[in-house]
């Protein structure tokens, strides 16, 4: 971050071990890269068929128009084989792959016409070294004209750090200022899932709302209307600078005015991925819970009210049975229906009285009997 480079924590990615599990050196890749270009072979035995090893490092789709240029008319094309991006590096057939993961770059890159092997690895995130090496180490080994491509690599930089700049500007204009939520803090905390994403749960503390994704803590700061820049909490601390480049969760309203789900932009080019709620249950002990039992009346249909397995539930004869979610004094949501939820109301002497019933199609109120 601005140039500063820190320590990382290790992280164990065998939950998708093909992509970055492998544990290697340079002296190990390098056989790995001598059988490649011997064409299967290493130390006299196949270990890959030599046909496989042809069809492997020979194009399969295209990657890119990569056309040449005036400053480089013998760099082009850029295609894919098997696991190999291939291209024309200098009149040189190049095949190559590299890789991030946390903490660590790499890239390994072979000219089979020339024999010659490159491989690069560096305990750092995202970095532009593996390439800079890769090709200053390739322009002397095929003899090819030098480029200074650690000089080249920084006026690009200075360019997009210029372009950058830039981008954040215009980002700050699309913060419509002096909004506010539509609902409260509570209004809004509650579990959220998705059937291929998983879930999360956002809570309220103080004035502030909070949630954990993939064990981040994150704060949600108020964007503008219902939408909240996600910033990560680290030793305590908030880094407000990052608001406008942060992922954005916006709340959508179901027709009664609650809060239904929550929206993740996740991609910008992608549709928002969407994450149902469900709001928090309070505490509620059975005692409690008995004050709401009983049989309510509106307009001849009977609503009974009771207690099954310590939740209460609301039933109207023809429906099936509706547990409910106590979310605040004397109101509950429906867990199984969204956007229905339920409002017990007091008598002038502190007993229940009715139920208010709230609905997409209209609000209903029930006497007690």
């Amino acid at each position: 971050k601005d140039d500063v480079i820190t320590k990382m924590e290790y992280y164990d990615i065998a939950g998708m071990s093909p992509a970055g599990s492998i544990n290697s050196s340079v002296t190990d890749m390098s056989k790995w890269v001598m059988t490649w270009i011997n064409k299967g072979q290493f130390q006299g035995q196949e270990i890959l068929p030599t046909n496989y090893v042809t069809e492997a490092i020979s194009s399969q789709m295209v990657v890119g128009p990569a056309a040449p240029d005036d400053e480089f008319p013998d760099i082009h094309f850029s295609n894919y084989g098997y696991g190999w991006f291939l291209q024309s590096y200098k009149g040189h057939y190049q095949v190559d792959h590299g890789g991030n993961i946390d903490g660590f770059s790499a890239n390994v890159a072979f000219f089979p016409s020339d024999g010659i092997g490159i491989i690069v690895l560096t305990n750092q995130n995202g970095s532009a070294v593996p390439s800079l090496v890769r090709n200053t180490i390739a322009d002397r080994m095929i003899g090819a004209e030098r480029t200074d491509w650690v000089k080249r690599y920084k006026t690009k930089l200075a360019k997009r750090k210029t372009a950058e700049a830039k981008m954040k500007i215009n980002a700050e204009t699309a913060n419509v200022k002096n909004t506010n939520p539509s609902h409260s803090n509570h209004d809004y905390t509650g579990h959220y899932a998705n059937a291929g994403y998983g879930d999360f749960e956002i809570t309220s503390k103080n004035d502030s709302l909070f949630t954990t994704i993939n064990k981040d803590f994150i704060y949600l700061q108020h964007y503008h209307y219902d939408t909240f820049a996600m910033l990560e909490v680290v030793k305590g601390v908030v880094d407000t600078t990052e608001l406008d480049n942060s992922i954005k969760l916006s709340f959508d309203t179901s027709p009664a005015g609650d809060i239904s789900e929550a929206n993740i932009q996740i991609e910008p080019m992608v549709d928002a991925i969407r994450f149902k709620r469900t709001p928090s249950a309070l505490k509620i002990d059975t005692k409690a819970l008995e004050a709401y039992t009983g049989t309510y009346d509106i307009a001849g249909t009977s609503v009974n009210v009771y207690i099954k397995n310590e939740v209460l539930h609301l039933f109207v004869k023809g429906q099936p049975e509706y547990p409910q979610i106590p979310t605040a004094k004397h109101k509950f949501s429906f867990k199984t229906l969204n956007g229905f939820k339920v409002e017990f109301l007091e008598d002038d002497d502190g007993s229940i009285g009715a139920v208010k019933m709230i609905q997409p199609n209209g609000t209903f109120i029930a006497k007690r009997k």
